[in-house]
């Protein structure tokens, strides 16, 4: 035989607001990590597409290339990203048991 359910129904508790400085140290930190991924993925898309002479860096470009891809990935995210820096903003506001 199933169980009785409750007679009452409890509303689950409102989570506490995250403070304006907590929300901001979490938004930047999400942004960090989405750039980081986005660096990342830069790195792996050029992997295998070395360019011959005279249209090749040569070895500055392949010391450099990282760097590059960097300032790439911070300048997608200044302008909005891709969207996972707000995922993982709200992630980690649940995880840390704030709204």
């Amino acid at each position: 035989m199933p169980a009785a359910l409750p007679t009452t129904y409890a509303p689950p508790k409102a989570l506490p607001a995250a403070t304006p400085e907590k929300r901001a140290q979490i938004e930047k930190t999400a942004k960090a990590f989405e750039a980081s991924f986005i660096s990342t993925m830069l790195g792996e898309m050029s992997v295998g597409t070395d360019a011959e002479a005279p249209f090749s860096g040569g070895e500055g470009e392949k010391a450099f290339k990282s760097f590059f891809n960097d300032a790439m990935a911070k300048s997608v995210v200044s302008r909005g990203g891709i969207g996972l820096s707000k995922s993982i903003a709200s992630e980690m506001l649940k995880m840390q048991g704030l709204s």
